[in-house]
């Protein structure tokens, strides 16, 4: 018994010290209360408030002699367990190492998450609002209780209210309470569901988010800036001007080109082409210039295909801008100058664009693509969008030589 118990310890360990921090066990906060029950009697006990964040409690019950004392504290025993996390082994294992006497004396107990029904309890020994009980009179009890696995701790619940009855009825008993919360790290900040989904709801009311369409990535992106910054405290503080200048701040930030970014990018070039399809020609341009030009996140691509959209809205001047600048970066890539010189077409710079389709009429504009066959193809769906050219036959004629 003594092997399978030093083993337990000992793996119990290795895994308590490799788990990821998410949290610290409050010791500060933590209840230590010794109760004098007199015979037969039943007595409630509040907690003391549970600090913001609280996922977890452990506690202990230990009913003593009067010539007996602990061995050592919870919240001594709970120096050598780091972190609950993963399955709550953390925990499970701080519930295991309980102290090694108590006296002879038992008691029955029930949890309360009001103070309501515990003072029922105290009164009557009505167990009928108790969150818990337990019937069975016994010397000594510990138990973890988590949000997920217990209906006496609730989200931003400030107390639990234990309540003892003795079951010796010939003479008083000692009882020792203690009770040891786990505080999440980012729940701690008060950022709760519900004030969380307050970002968020705000966040998909900007111009930007509803460009976007599908934002819950951006959104999200901006909620994770607020909780790293912030406390909920702290945010509802800022003034209008200062919220709005950090959800443009974040905003931005979001959208630099990173890794983990590529998913709200990619968004904002999926969404700007739909509206292009649904000839909202405004509404691409605008997204493609908040989501990526202005922001100088824009790759060569992107350029040609804001230019394709300035083209379709017959702004050829701002066609040929962007496409100079996406020459720039890849003076090589034919789809740029190939738009190039359908801007210049259209912007009657009939010479220009000559130049350009004499220069690459030979070569391919991909590896399945040659520069004659997509000319004739855009000529064709230019047309369509009423973009047509007295020079388009001249063109064609010009590259067929």
């Amino acid at each position: 018994m003594k092997t399978n118990f030093f083993s337990y310890i000992v793996l119990f360990f290795t895994f308590s010290l490799s788990a990821q921090q998410t949290g610290y066990w409050d010791k500060t906060r933590a209840t230590s209360k010794e109760i004098s029950l007199t015979a037969g009697d039943r007595i409630s006990v509040k907690s003391e408030d549970f600090p913001k964040g609280t996922t977890e409690i452990i506690y202990r019950i230990t009913l003593l002699d009067d010539n007996q004392q602990l061995a050592s504290s919870l919240v001594s025993l709970l120096k050598s367990v780091p972190d609950p996390s993963g399955i709550s082994q953390g925990s499970a294992g701080a519930v295991f190492l309980m102290s090694k006497i108590s006296g002879d004396d038992k008691c029955t107990y029930a949890l309360f998450s009001n103070e309501e029904s515990a003072a029922k309890y105290k009164n009557s020994g009505e167990t009928v609002g108790a969150c818990f009980e337990q019937n069975n009179p016994l010397s000594k009890e510990a138990k973890l209780l988590s949000l997920e696995n217990s209906k006496c701790l609730k989200a931003n619940a400030q107390n639990i209210w234990f309540a003892f009855e003795s079951k010796n009825w010939i003479m008083k008993q000692k009882i020792v309470l203690e009770i040891v919360p786990w505080v999440d790290y980012k729940l701690s900040k008060g950022w709760s569901q519900e004030n969380k989904k307050s970002i968020l709801d705000l966040c998909k009311t900007s111009d930007l988010a509803e460009l976007i369409g599908n934002s819950n990535d951006f959104c999200v992106c901006i909620l994770d800036q607020f909780t790293q910054k912030y406390t909920f405290s702290e945010y509802q503080k800022l003034l209008a001007v200062e919220k709005s200048k950090a959800y443009r701040d974040f905003g931005a930030k979001c959208l630099t080109n990173t890794a983990e970014n590529q998913s709200i990018l990619n968004s904002v070039r999926v969404n700007s082409f739909q509206y292009f399809q649904k000839k909202n020609y405004d509404k691409a341009i605008r997204l493609l210039h908040v989501g990526l030009i202005d922001n100088q996140n824009g790759k060569v691509m992107d350029y040609n295909a804001l230019a394709t959209y300035y083209i379709y809205s017959k702004q050829f001047g701002k066609a040929i801008k962007y496409l100079k600048e996406a020459e720039k970066m890849d003076a090589s890539e034919l789809l740029i100058q190939l738009n190039l010189a359908h801007a210049y077409l259209l912007n009657d710079q009939f010479s220009e664009a000559k130049t350009l389709h004499k220069k690459y009429k030979n070569q391919n504009v991909s590896a399945t693509e040659n520069w004659n066959s997509r000319t004739k193809s855009d000529f064709d769906e230019m047309k369509k969008a009423g973009l047509a050219s007295e020079n388009f036959n001249r063109i064609l004629k010009l590259i067929q030589e």
